[in-house]
């Protein structure tokens, strides 16, 4: 399907998305939306940046009319997800008003109590708060028609699984839902089974494959030169916007403090413990080009709207394997180029290891040329290990 038109959308919604500036849909999109209007529960899985959000919000806005008790639920698993997606909620329904309320933690209750009050249509939230407000009576779920469930396997690393199905539970049976995750672990795949009544399943690509379009390889060094490899890393790679991804708060907060000194880096930190409001101010300065640096745990890996990011630095492997494809995957989205580096150091061998086996690929190692290393095993000679065959990544790209 090559427009939005023959998807099957109404007049209001196509004129929306007219407006937004999209003329093609993606696979994703052009997969469900057709099945979603039908009425039909969803299973949608693909990669980061493929346009999951408008795949469920523009079904839901077309076939939804307006009322007096809330009508779908969303659930995210954070309240950055949360937010962009209330925003693709209002850009989409233009020509289709409908009230919108979002609900999550961080802040205060009584504008969440006010917009409770005042009819939604559409509530936005994260688990814990919804549950909240149910428990003190502000909202009940026994109207909704649509239920979506996104980035499932996300909900599941943070411990939501247990909120999710009190949450789901409480909603009535005959609903529609869609559900979407990135990956599908045993759990998520027994949730669905669940929630979902005789689901159209939607796969997009390997979900464990890195997208096409990024060039991603491990750089080895010794560990007491970790931060010594970033920064030199950053100095020479001529990035327009650059994330650097943490395993800690604390890491991420002192790198900010490391990297700040250095010419040309504008630089952010995004994590949990800082407040909203400046977790709101740093994606939007990241956006608008205030910061070009922003240093981030997990919680910006998935899901966020955050286009044009030509590099990712992987200050540590991480831990679990579908994290590495969803870190690099901040670049290279939308069918753009990126490049994603990773230092590896000793301690890390067995998490190198996991993210190969778990994408199906021998991972280059690579030096940077005019580093000054100190000796380590890691930067012996691999040429007679036998890789898996994949695309050769080229060197990091100076870009203009």
């Amino acid at each position: 399907m090559s427009d939005f038109a023959s998807l099957g959308l109404s007049r209001p919604v196509l004129r929306a998305i007219e407006r937004a500036g999209f003329t093609e849909p993606t696979t994703i999109q052009a997969k469900s939306i057709p099945e979603a209007l039908k009425g039909r529960d969803i299973i949608g899985a693909s990669q980061t940046g493929t346009g999951k959000t408008a795949a469920f919000a523009l079904p839901i806005i077309d076939k939804m009319i307006p009322g007096t008790k809330p009508q779908c639920l969303i659930l995210e698993p954070t309240r950055e997800l949360a937010a962009q997606v209330e925003d693709q909620m209002d850009l989409f329904s233009w020509y289709r008003p409908m009230n919108v309320v979002l609900i999550h933690g961080g802040v205060g209750y009584g504008k969440q109590n006010d917009g409770l009050l005042n009819n939604p249509d559409v509530v936005i939230a994260t688990p814990g708060r919804l549950l909240d407000h149910m428990e003190k009576g502000n909202i009940s779920l026994d109207q909704m028609k649509y239920l979506v469930l996104d980035e499932v396997d996300r909900m599941l690393d943070m411990g939501f699984l247990p909120d999710v199905k009190k949450i789901v539970d409480r909603c009535p049976k005959g609903r529609q839902t869609q559900f979407f995750s990135a990956t599908m672990p045993g759990a998520i795949q027994t949730l669905a089974t669940w929630a979902l009544t005789d689901p159209v399943e939607v796969e997009v690509g390997g979900r464990r494959a890195p997208a096409e379009t990024v060039t991603h390889a491990f750089y080895p060094v010794g560990m007491d030169q970790r931060d010594d490899l970033l920064e030199a890393l950053v100095a020479k790679t001529e990035f327009e916007s650059l994330m650097i991804f943490t395993r800690t708060k604390k890491e991420a907060d002192s790198l900010v403090v490391r990297l700040k000194g250095m010419e040309g880096a504008h630089v952010t930190a995004l994590h949990s413990d800082i407040r909203q409001s400046d977790r709101t101010k740093a994606l939007a300065g990241f956006r608008d080009g205030t910061f070009n640096v922003i240093v981030a745990t997990d919680i910006a890996a998935r899901g966020l709207d955050i286009s044009g990011v030509t590099h990712v630095i992987n200050y540590r492997v991480p831990e679990n394997p579908e994290d590495y494809v969803h870190r690099i995957g901040r670049t290279g989205r939308a069918q753009q180029e990126g490049d994603a580096f990773t230092i590896l150091t000793a301690d890390e061998l067995d998490q190198s290891f996991a993210v190969e086996h778990y994408i199906d690929q021998k991972i280059e190692r690579k030096k940077l040329d005019g580093f000054d290393y100190a000796y380590t095993a890691l930067l012996e000679d691999e040429t007679k290990k036998k890789p898996l065959r994949r695309r050769p990544p080229a060197k990091p790209r100076r870009r203009r």
